[in-house]
């Protein structure tokens, strides 16, 4: 099992990316992704015994046509200098998928261009 959830799981938001914006990013965002995370180890162990592996892909921000002022934000505190792509989620879920990954469950894999790596 692989699930989706956010780097808000894993640190929650940084309200600085949207400054200068009439955006935010509300509690129940951050408070579902921690419950992702959560949900994900518990799930890991509760099913491990049977051969069942869960794990979960945090994604750091993912570029679909934000205002200007918020993907300039954002870029500034990423090493990568950029949001994510669709592409960049697709290979760490075929990994997950894949038995290159049989021995990992219960993993919350970062996926963010290094923005928690500060």
């Amino acid at each position: 099992m692989i699930n989706i959830a956010s780097i808000q799981g894993e640190i929650g938001p940084s309200f600085h990316i949207y400054e200068g914006t009439e955006r935010s990013s509300p509690l129940h965002y951050t408070f579902e992704k921690w419950g992702m995370v959560g949900m994900t180890k518990y799930l890991a162990n509760y099913y491990g015994e049977y051969g069942i592996r869960v794990n979960c892909i945090s994604p750091g921000g993912i570029d679909h046509g934000q205002p200007e002022t918020i993907l300039s934000n954002y870029k500034k505190h990423t090493p990568l200098n950029r949001m994510a792509e669709p592409l960049d989620i697709k290979g760490p879920i075929v990994f997950m998928a894949s038995e290159a990954s049989r021995y990992i469950t219960g993993h919350n894999l970062l996926v963010d261009g290094g923005w928690t790596s500060w």
